[in-house]
């Protein structure tokens, strides 16, 4: 395998960023949901209070070798509270490209994003995963996580956009 670096996302990654967001949503046959833009990215992710954090996976250039680094994959992140365990990291994405997946690169973004909860003094670690993808499941139990549907019951809900107007009276 090649040399892989992980490191902290910057501003002009947003758009290596939103490609692999679109290949992810592809992949779980939900590209019409995506409506983020490379704009919202750098305005959302590179400020002075970001709402999120993202880890970026290059893939490095062999010695002698002309192109620069190759970015393959990500993990986007963000900081979040549980009133009963207080502060938490939540995964919202985790991907690689496809020819780059079974060599231990998830894993690689799982580990640093867990190392970033206990240096913020997090009590857990969070993420969701379509039912679907069976790999994901398997991968983050092999990790040590536990599946929140089956241990605790737990299910995700969602608000969007125009169940929130109707909420909010607009």
């Amino acid at each position: 395998m090649a040399s892989v670096r992980i490191r902290e996302a910057e501003e002009g990654d947003c758009g290596d960023i939103l490609r692999m967001i679109r290949e992810l949503a592809e992949y779980e046959n939900l590209s019409h949901q995506v409506k983020i833009s490379e704009e919202d990215l750098r305005a959302d992710g590179f400020r002075e209070n970001p709402f999120f954090h993202c880890m970026v996976v290059e893939i490095l250039p062999a010695n002698g070798e002309p192109q620069g680094p190759r970015v393959v994959g990500y993990g986007l992140y963000f900081f979040t509270y549980s009133t009963w365990k207080g502060r938490s990291v939540y995964l919202e994405d985790i991907y690689v490209i496809p020819e780059y997946r079974g060599q231990g690169i998830g894993s690689k973004i799982i580990k640093k994003v867990a190392k970033v909860a206990l240096d913020n003094g997090c009590a857990q670690f969070r993420l969701s995963v379509l039912d679907t993808n069976k790999r994901a499941m398997e991968l983050y139990k092999a990790l040590g996580a536990q599946n929140l549907t089956e241990v605790e019951g737990w299910l995700s809900f969602c608000f969007e956009r125009e169940a929130m107007r109707a909420l909010a009276g607009n």
